[in-house]
């Protein structure tokens, strides 16, 4: 089990993007990480252990930015450490991901830019098949269309695109919550972690 949030808004998210973590590391505290994208690239921090380590790491090298994911992880593919915490991004995306991934062998097989993953994980193969999709000129709807068609199992994903600058949430069988609020939106693996944001879940 694995915590996600997310937060689209008009002022700096990371600092939110915490807390969150903090409220949902019940589901997961060997690793946790976030990305937000200013100036139209992705800036992610993570490491091993908890929320915590991450907030230090952030307090000494913030991030900017008004759109950002987070993720809290218990390892069920790869050891918990730095390089198989989420998010896990390319120059174009950046992806939090909870539940399982089938098929990911076959999908790395099928990659473009098999040799750029770092990772043990099932979750980095999203990221560089949704970059596969952007790079053959597929506009996001689509990439993301020929996305859900590909994967097989459970899953609740978020995603950040560099280029659009936009937050994007999907879901297959795994819960994903979304919240709205004044100039803020957020999504989260449960309504725990959206709790202290929003009412209107």
């Amino acid at each position: 089990m694995c915590g996600i949030i997310g937060i689209a808004s008009n002022k700096k998210v990371s600092t939110n993007i915490v807390n969150a973590l903090k409220k949902l590391e019940y589901r997961g505290y060997d690793s946790a990480g976030l990305a937000t994208i200013a100036n139209g690239e992705i800036n992610e921090k993570k490491c091993s252990g908890r929320v915590e380590k991450l907030e230090k790491i952030l307090f000494q090298s913030p991030n900017e930015g008004n759109l950002g994911i987070g993720h809290v992880r218990w390892a069920t593919h790869g050891v918990p450490n730095e390089i198989n915490a989420h998010p896990h991004a390319t120059s174009k995306v950046a992806i939090v991901h909870n539940g399982i991934i089938e098929n990911y062998k076959e999908i790395i097989a099928g990659l473009n830019n098999k040799n750029l993953l770092n990772s043990e994980t099932d979750s980095e193969v999203i990221a560089h098949l949704l970059t596969n999709y952007i790079d053959e000129g597929l506009d996001i709807n689509k990439s993301i269309m020929r996305l859900l068609e590909k994967l097989k199992g459970a899953f609740a994903i978020g995603i950040l695109i560099s280029n659009e600058n936009k937050l994007i949430a999907v879901r297959k069988g795994s819960p994903l919550a979304i919240g709205y609020g004044e100039n803020q939106n957020y999504i989260g693996s449960d309504a725990v972690g959206l709790a202290p944001y929003t009412k209107k879940i």
